[in-house]
């Protein structure tokens, strides 16, 4: 059984977590993910002064083999290093390992490990992982989608496994599927899984009526080009749908800032203001459900200067 859920203390900071070695993944510049995009992220928290000072700005720790064991093959994980190790690769056509990819994709995979534990701790009101790769395409025995390790995935097994958790909700609102997180997390029923995404689209997954093993996964597909309202209320009805009933203990975000409109790589139409609706709307349910506790981590968006304005305002929206 799972300790009693206590609130975190309203004083605690929000924690900022990263890791100089995320820039070591070099895909090119001429690759969407490329280490533009996290350094679009510190310039405009750092720009923003009263937040940058707010904030409880944490060096994260690098994952062991045997922690991003929790949702992968040994044998992948091995694959990974040993790659890094010899000046690097491609997993897919579209997901590349660099020499210093290795040291990044554990520094990821920490960082939003190490947000779940300050939080967790108390230490933390919530955290924010600002990481890359991202990781929500990535599968058990395979990267995929630009994705090494399964970030979000890793970590709600850890708080299944390290903090004895019983109930965790992963909610997802980058513009592709999690198809990984999803394959990673199904089979566990104490770990529920909502995605908004577009379709079709990459990677062809996330059909409404795929619920997973237990049905314990609200897949809602939806074409590009709606009005940005369709979205949101599409995305509350599925959140609320998958905790009827069902009360979290901790909440994990997949904060893809692909969905804004304008990304090369989605046809989605939200505005910054959405992001500030949708997080604040985590924050307030979380507080009734957790104490607050929310953990969330960088996954995709392709407009850099974009992507560092939406990390503002979700980091806003936090604390």
């Amino acid at each position: 059984m799972s300790q009693p859920v206590q609130p975190v203390p309203t004083q605690a900071p929000v924690a900022f977590v990263s890791h100089s070695d995320c820039g070591r993944h070099d895909t090119g510049w001429e690759h969407p993910e490329h280490v533009g995009r996290l350094r679009a992220v510190l310039r405009a928290v750092g720009r923003d002064i009263p937040l940058f000072e707010a904030l409880q700005h944490v060096e994260a720790r690098h994952a062991t083999p045997e922690a991003l064991a929790l949702a992968h093959d040994p044998g992948y994980v091995d694959v990974v290093r040993t790659m890094a190790g010899s000046g690097g690769g491609r997993l897919d056509a579209d997901t590349v390992v660099s020499a210093g990819s290795w040291d990044a994709g554990t520094a990821g995979a920490g960082a939003v490990l190490d947000g779940l534990d300050l939080v967790m701790a108390g230490s933390a009101r919530r955290a924010f992982a600002a990481v890359r790769p991202p990781g929500h395409h990535a599968l058990r025995a395979s990267g995929m989608g630009f994705c090494l390790f399964g970030n979000v995935a890793l970590a709600a097994h850890h708080a299944r496994r390290r903090h004895g958790l019983e109930r965790v909700l992963i909610v997802d609102w980058d513009v592709h599927h999690g198809n990984g997180t999803q394959a990673l997390v199904q089979d566990d029923p104490g770990i529920r899984f909502v995605s908004m995404h577009q379709w079709p689209w990459y990677p062809g997954t996330g059909a409404a009526d795929d619920r997973g093993p237990h049905g314990t996964v609200w897949n809602v597909p939806l074409p590009g080009g709606l009005p940005r309202e369709r979205y949101v209320d599409a995305w509350e009805r599925a959140v609320d749908a998958a905790t009827t009933g069902w009360t979290p203990e901790l909440l994990i975000v997949s904060a893809g800032f692909d969905c804004l409109a304008g990304d090369p790589l989605g046809a989605f139409t939200l505005e910054l203001d959405d992001v500030d609706r949708m997080t604040r709307a985590l924050v307030a349910r979380a507080t009734d459900w957790c104490g607050g506790r929310v953990v969330s981590a960088l996954e995709g968006g392709y407009a850099p200067d974009r992507v560092g304005e939406a990390c503002v305002v979700h980091l806003h929206a936090l604390q």
